[in-house]
């Protein structure tokens, strides 16, 4: 394998624009990564969140993208669920650039995506087995009694089964952002993204879900793609990172958090990584 990360495998170099260093910023090639990034802008219209970001997520890693308030994190990852289009550099999947598909190929590729939004984005007039159905019934023709098996099935991995007619407002926060996950997991997708998923939980309710989300992964080997600024989750579930800054409006860093803790040459990655856990 060549020792240069703007070559491939073979030696080769890889197409488009080279990744650049800061700080203990370093650029990866794309072997073994489910997601890479090659120079990636973010934003709306002409204001730019995030510049320049390259770097790569491995196949059934937990991925963290933190930084603090403001950073664009949430921003980043519309654009890698296909909501947002970046205003610059590839997003690739498995070696294939997804902005650059064709439209058939990026909803193709966007159905193998789950998706756990902050809120946990249920609807309330459903029951939690509707909310988990709902997928299975807009994308795929599976019967009725097939979808109601899947369903149930889904939100047992959550460990929600006793709670299938149930709706959103007779069950705790914490169960919800669960049927959240339940719902990401309807169609088997092999990459789940969460956008703040311990956010306005207490904190054993958090910590039951970032353990849900190592058993999920573990079960399931699934790439996991988690935003969030809360170090007590990124401790207990991040293999791997990336930390955004609002002042600079790029990355600084990625690496295993506690590593960086230890280990990162700069500062203001150190004292985010350093204010305490849960």
């Amino acid at each position: 394998m060549s020792s240069d990360p703007h070559t491939d495998s073979a030696g080769d170099p890889l197409p488009g624009p080279s990744p650049e260093r800061l700080g203990d910023r370093v650029a990866v090639p794309s072997v073994d990564r489910h997601i890479l990034l090659d120079a990636v802008s973010v934003g709306y219209g002409d204001t730019v969140i995030q510049r320049d970001l390259s770097f790569g997520i491995r196949r059934g890693d937990v991925f963290v993208i933190m930084g603090g308030s403001g950073s664009g994190k949430s921003t980043l990852m519309r654009s890698l669920v296909g909501l947002l289009a970046p205003q610059a550099g590839r997003i690739l999947f498995d070696g294939v650039s997804f902005w650059d598909a064709p439209q058939r190929e990026r909803i193709r590729r966007m159905r193998r995506n789950g998706v756990m939004y902050q809120s946990g984005a249920l609807w309330s007039s459903m029951t939690l087995e509707e909310n988990v159905a709902l997928p299975l019934e807009q994308y795929t023709r599976l019967t009725p009694s097939r979808i109601h098996d899947v369903a149930v099935y889904k939100l047992a991995l959550v460990g929600l089964s006793a709670y299938c007619d149930y709706y959103p407002s007779e069950i705790s926060g914490g169960m919800r952002k669960r049927v959240g996950v339940a719902r990401a997991m309807a169609l088997d997708p092999d990459i789940l993204f969460f956008d703040e998923p311990s956010a306005g939980l207490d904190p054993l309710s958090a910590r039951l879900l970032d353990e849900l989300i190592l058993e999920l992964r573990e079960s399931l080997h699934t790439t996991m793609v988690v935003v969030t600024h809360d170090l007590a989750s990124i401790f207990a579930i991040a293999d791997d990172s990336v930390f955004l800054d609002a002042a600079t409006h790029t990355m600084l860093t990625t690496g295993n958090p506690r590593e960086l803790r230890e280990h990162s040459e700069i500062a203001l990655v150190r004292d985010f990584l350093s204010r305490g856990e849960r």
